[in-house]
């Protein structure tokens, strides 16, 4: 057995997730475990190495998976169907209790309980249009849900059986058109950073840790602008236009939020302030053709990147906010989400 950390990357294309094990500066891949058609999310429930991953179908559904950390393959355990559409975002909360989902192309976000691995049914459901992430505070007593389509970010309590509450007000505004698409909260838990598709920002928003309310503090610039990219909007092609195409945002070390963007296939680190505050990269990073997803070890060392239009991961040395590549490892097609595990 080793503690060496596993690396699994979502390969929509081929409807397949590959397992990788990082060791010494390298990615060695394990397995590629498929029958997974359309997943572009997982979630990861870490101690009991168990797998929640969205597929698509008629209907879809979110299927759990058992990991066999030595073989790096997936078995799949159990199935909840979703009959109006698939999910675009899962994230756990309660330590594994509880699953939260987004459903972008259904407009639906859920709450589910798990038991001993099985996704129960949900038993709450919001609706807003193009809703893209969902996360919970660490605490599990509150929920966050990003909605591109709508350009706000929802709010809610989780109950003691995770049924979703509304805080007042419900929801806070993102800027006009800006599409905000992914979210994080900072280890303090008193701001959320939401990166937005349309307008390449990273919004920063104050928390209250006791309320759970958000407040909207600023905004910084994430992406190239040395690379003339027009502000997108919703259902234009942004290749065809040459228009910003934000996709994914990670806390990395020294407090940094890492983000790409798709149309011009970068990461950058934009800089976060001890008040919360934030300010744009000072460099740039080409990376696999339109990285929608990425992930950061744990302890801030290494960066995977994959791209949509890429068969291939970068694995980078991370290093303040430059990347150095030391590798590109085979993968899939499609591949569009990373997670270390």
């Amino acid at each position: 057995m080793t503690d060496s950390p596993l690396v699994l990357v979502a390969n929509a294309g081929d409807g397949a997730i590959s397992t990788f094990r990082l060791g010494d500066g390298r990615l060695e891949r394990l397995a590629v475990t498929d029958g997974l058609p359309g997943c572009s999310t997982f979630a990861v429930d870490v101690p009991r190495d168990l797998v929640y991953a969205g597929v698509k179908g008629e209907p879809a559904g979110i299927l759990t998976l058992s990991l066999d950390r030595e073989s790096g393959r997936l078995t799949q355990e159990s199935r909840l169907d979703l009959p109006d559409g698939g999910m675009n975002y899962l994230a756990l909360a309660r330590s594994g209790a509880g699953l939260l989902g987004a459903s972008y192309g259904g407009g639906y976000g859920i709450s589910c309980p798990i038991a001993g691995g099985v996704v129960g049914a949900p038993v709450s459901r919001i609706e807003f249009p193009n809703l893209h992430s969902v996360l919970p505070s660490a605490d599990g007593r509150f929920a966050y849900f990003v909605s591109l389509g709508a350009d706000l970010v929802a709010q809610y309590a989780l109950t003691d059986d995770l049924r979703l509450e509304p805080l007042a007000p419900e929801t806070v505004a993102a800027p006009a058109g800006s599409g905000p698409r992914h979210l994080v909260l900072n280890d303090a838990q008193d701001a959320v950073y939401v990166l937005t598709e349309f307008s390449g920002e990273v919004l920063h928003y104050g928390r209250d840790t006791t309320t759970g309310e958000l407040t909207l503090r600023g905004a910084a610039t994430a992406y190239d602008t040395a690379k003339d990219l027009g502000h997108s909007v919703f259902g234009a092609d942004p290749l065809a236009n040459h228009y910003i195409w934000g996709a994914d945002l990670h806390f990395g070390a020294g407090g940094r939020l890492w983000s790409s963007e798709r149309t011009e296939s970068t990461l950058g680190a934009v800089s976060v302030t001890e008040d919360g505050s934030v300010s744009p990269p000072q460099r740039f990073t080409a990376t696999e053709t339109q990285p929608r997803g990425f992930a950061i070890s744990p302890d801030g060392a290494y960066l995977v990147a994959a791209g949509e239009r890429s068969t291939t991961v970068s694995l980078y040395a991370v290093q303040d906010d430059e990347l150095e590549l030391l590798q590109r490892a085979e993968t899939g097609q499609g591949a569009n989400w990373v997670r270390f595990v």
